[in-house]
This record gives C-alpha cells, sequence and structure tokens, in this order.
C-alpha cells in the first residue's frame, strides 16, 4: 500500500514475504544529531527534493536519523545468510533499518535504508552502530562510482548522531542513509533456501515483480530470474575491472540481485597495475584479488543457482542441468563486456582479430613497467587527442619501453584501420578512460580531515569524483600517486 507523505509516495512491500525474512525494529535514540552532507541530486531522483527544501538541516537530519519518522515508515530489519570468505553462516541487518521504500517518478521502487541507526535482532553483541569515517567513505565511492558509470546504491545523507562511538578509539557516530534499487542478495535466497521451497518461490516472485517484470509469463520464469541476475553480475564485474575497482569483500551477502555495487566497506582502486592486488587486510589468502573477481563472482552465482534448484523444475536433475546451462553463460558475457569496453578505452571502434591480444599485450606491458593503471589510459587517451600526457606519473618507464614503442604502432595501425576520424576516437577514448578516480591516499586524507571535523577536502575530493570523464587539467593534482609509504595501503571494513 503507497502512502502519500510530504512528497514521499511510501510503500512496503518487503512485508508481503513471510515473516521469517524481516524483524521489525527499533532505532537508536540520537538527541543532538546534526547533518554532514545531503544529496540533492538523489533526492530529485527520488522525487523528495522539493519537500526536503522545506524542511531546515536539523529537520533533515530528525528524519535521517530515525529521530523522526513519517507516516507510512515501518522499519525493518532485514534477515540474509551467505558466505563469507567461503563459510557459510545465517546473518541480517546487524547496524541497518530499511525505514521505507520510496515510489519514485522514474517508475521505480527504492530501498531507503539507514545503516549505523542502532542495534536490531540481528546484531549479534555489536551496537549497531557506525562512526563518521566510514559512512563517508561509503558516500564518497558510491557517488564516485554512479560518476563512472557503473551500477551502485547511492547515498542520501550522512549525520553526526551527536555521540561518541567506540572502536580502536573514541570516534564520532554517523548514520548514513543508504538508498538501492532493493537489498535483495545472494544470500536472501541462501536463507530463503533454509526454509521451505514455498520461502524461495516467494522471494524468487517477488525479486521478479520488482526488478524483472518483463520475464513473469516466461515459460519458466526462475530460469529466466537466473539468467537475468548472471547477465547483469557479468557486465557488472567487467566495468569494475575496466576501472581498476576492487571490491574486497564479495562475500555471497554483498552480491546484489538487482546488479548493483553494494557495500564498500574495504573496496580500494588499484594505482600501479597488478592483477594479484588485495587491499582488504582481512583477506588474507587473496581470494578477493583484482584477478579472482571474475571467477568469484562465477562462484556467487552457483551459489544462488543452488538456492532457486527447489523451483527451477520439479525433476532435480533437470533443475541441476537448467542451473549449469545458464552459470556456463557467464564467462562469455564477461569476456565479451570487457574486451568491449577495453576497446574503447583504446579507441578501437570496430572489432578487429587481434583486439584481445592488442589488450593482453598492454596489460602485460603495464605490469612489467609498473605503470598506473588510470594514468596509462588517460596518456593514450591525450597521445590520440595530440595532447601532451607526459607529466602524468607512474607512465614514463612504460612509455620509454622498446617494447612498448612496437605496441603503440601496432595500436596506431588498429585505429587507423577502424577509424579515420581521430577526433572522434579521442571523444570515444575520453568517455571510457576517467581522468580521476578516488585514490586510496586522496580518499584517507580527505577521511581523516572529515573525521577531524573538517570537510573541506572532502567536499572538493567528491565534487571532482562526481564527474570523472572531464578532462580538466586543473585537478591534475588528484592524478597524483602516493608516497611511497602507502605503497602497502590496507583497507578496513570500519564499522
Amino acid at each position: 500500500m503507497k502512502q502519500e507523505t510530504f512528497g514521499w509516495s511510501i510503500s512496503n512491500t518487503y512485508e508481503q514475504l513471510p515473516k521469517r525474512f524481516y524483524s521489525f525494529a527499533k532505532n537508536s535514540a540520537f538527541p543532538k544529531s546534526s547533518l554532514v552532507i545531503y544529496n540533492e541530486d538523489l533526492a530529485k531522483q527520488l522525487g523528495i527534493s522539493e519537500e526536503l527544501k522545506k524542511l531546515s538541516d536539523e529537520q533533515k537530519s530528525e528524519l535521517f536519523v530515525g529521530n523522526t519518522f513519517l507516516d507510512g515508515m515501518r522499519p525493518i530489519s532485514q534477515a540474509y545468510a551467505g558466505h563469507q570468505f567461503g563459510y557459510f553462516t545465517t546473518l541480517g541487518d546487524g547496524r541497518a533499518i530499511l525505514l521505507a521504500e520510496q515510489n519514485a517518478p522514474d517508475g521505480k521502487t527504492y530501498d531507503i535504508q539507514l545503516k549505523g541507526s542502532g542495534r536490531t535482532p540481528y546484531s549479534r553483541g555489536g551496537d549497531g552502530k557506525a562512526v563518521i569515517g566510514p559512512m563517508l567513505r561509503e558516500y564518497l565511492i558510491s557517488e564516485a562510482m554512479h560518476g563512472l558509470g557503473i551500477a551502485t546504491t547511492r547515498s542520501l545523507a550522512v549525520c553526526l548522531t551527536g555521540e561518541n562511538v567506540f572502536r580502536y578509539e573514541y570516534l564520532p557516530g554517523a548514520v548514513l542513509v543508504r538508498v538501492a534499487s532493493s537489498h535483495l542478495r545472494v544470500g536472501t535466497f541462501e536463507f530463503a533456501y533454509l526454509g521451505d521451497d514455498s520461502d524461495v518461490k516467494a522471494l524468487a516472485d517477488y525479486a521478479i515483480k520488482r526488478h524483472y517484470p518483463y520475464i513473469q509469463n516466461d515459460e519458466n520464469p526462475y530460469q529466466s530470474l537466473l539468467r537475468e541476475v548472471i547477465k547483469k553480475q557479468a557486465n557488472l564485474i567487467a566495468k569494475w575491472q575496466l576501472v581498476g575497482f576492487i571490491h574486497g569483500v564479495m562475500n555471497t551477502d554483498n552480491m546484489s540481485i538487482c546488479g548493483e555495487s553494494i557495500d564498500y566497506g574495504p573496496c580500494a582502486f588499484m594505482d600501479k597495475y597488478d592483477p594479484k592486488i588485495v587491499f582488504s587486510s582481512i583477506d588474507r589468502h587473496s581470494r578477493y584479488s583484482y584477478e579472482h573477481q571474475p571467477p568469484i563472482g562465477h562462484w556467487n552465482l552457483s551459489v544462488f543457482a543452488d538456492a532457486l534448484l527447489p523451483i527451477l523444475d520439479e525433476n532435480q536433475d533437470k533443475a541441476i542441468k537448467i542451473a549449469e546451462d545458464e552459470l556456463a553463460k557467464y564467462l562469455p558475457i564477461f569476456k565479451d563486456a570487457f574486451l568491449s569496453g577495453m576497446r574503447e578505452k583504446l579507441g578501437l571502434i570496430k572489432e578487429q582479430e587481434n583486439d584481445e591480444v592488442l589488450v593482453s599485450e598492454l596489460l602485460n606491458l603495464m605490469y612489467k613497467n609498473g605503470s598506473d593503471y588510470t594514468n596509462t589510459f588517460v596518456r593514450l587517451s591525450l597521445e590520440v587527442g595530440e595532447q601532451d600526457g607526459s607529466y602524468l606519473q607512474g607512465t614514463s618507464e612504460l612509455f620509454n619501453d622498446i617494447e612498448f614503442k612496437k605496441w603503440q604502432e601496432k595500436w596506431h595501425e588498429s585505429i587507423e584501420i577502424s577509424e579515420q576520424n581521430m577526433q572522434k576516437v579521442y571523444e570515444i577514448m575520453k568517455n571510457a578512460n576517467p581522468f580521476v578516480i578516488p585514490r586510496n591516499h586522496l580518499v584517507e586524507s580527505a577521511l581523516s580531515n572529515a573525521t577531524n571535523g573538517d570537510y573541506k577536502e572532502f567536499n572538493e575530493l567528491l565534487k571532482v569524483l562526481q564527474k570523472p570523464y572531464e578532462y580538466d587539467f586543473k585537478n591534475s593534482k588528484y592524478q597524483e600517486l602516493p608516497s611511497v609509504s602507502m605503497a602497502a595501503y590496507k583497507t578496513f571494513c570500519g564499522t
């Protein structure tokens, strides 16, 4: 049922599922909340911008930390399970509540979730709260991913709660307002599988109705659901690889059914190209390294397929065959999406037989020379645009390599065969090769200052990252590489 409240069009469709999928939740009271940052662009997309403009910052923060509920808001926490680093466990929203679902002007329904709002029935001994650094980190990275054109959850606001929360020291408490097409995860289906087959069917029907309504009348809609999720994830992970993004914690509870990037705790972007690179401090066996992300995607989707087996076909041998056939499509879809993206990054407009070899040779040369991933592609773009990219750090050794010069000759030949208009090639390359990314040392510096109450650096970085494909040389400082001391940079989930 929808309720119109102050410009909001609220529904609570998740409550249509069996009650074991969620618990009603009560957030902590935060008497001294204050607004840190608010996403006007996202508010417009949700259709609530004009009404929120009527509220003071204090009134916004009261809403965004959960001190105030609008009519129709029925906070719940969702139950789910998951394989974490390969080991199965039951989970749930331990520090988040689903405030409501917003029916937006674009015809889509979005989850409005408060993250860090206090204990829930799934907190497992934790305090359910969050601190300012990680909440601003998710805001920054999710907006950067959105700017890069990668499907992602987004952030509507971050608020201080007015209390200090103890982690390794006392830090300012905060709440993030996360917006997602839904929070349905592979882990949600694993949780459903622990119950009756009817639970799996109910969840699958809900997922189809919410995300893939065009498959409802297919001969086997559950097979179609598996196919659609495989397609979404293969394309998503290809886009991660193309910008050098390492998620860091690709557990099945962090894989979204709708194909959005979600949960940015220990994520990072690579500087120097290294396919084996790992940033997460808890990924001791490199399970989620850059080069392992595509196969881990397949592994997670295999878990999803297992959970769907009871409804894929009454005959389990047939169900397994259906699942295997669909899973076999993952790698070709990923490879095609990755190669297509690499063609754009290299300005190869028309497909040629040697494209894959050309890409492979470049990546090998980049690895051999310790070349910066992002800056290398920017320099190649500038070369086509007849501009000097020699100032870009982390590229000189590669561009002086004799083998690379031979590779350049082959690349130029391929471009000329593909397209004569170099300005057209340049524009395509610029739109595929971000000028800036959220470099880890810049993110950490901005968050450190923000934790101490100075948001200037954070806001400046955010503004640049929201338009990563603008080749604005005034922003060249954001292309600089980290100091030697940051070379062994590690990320932490940081709650």
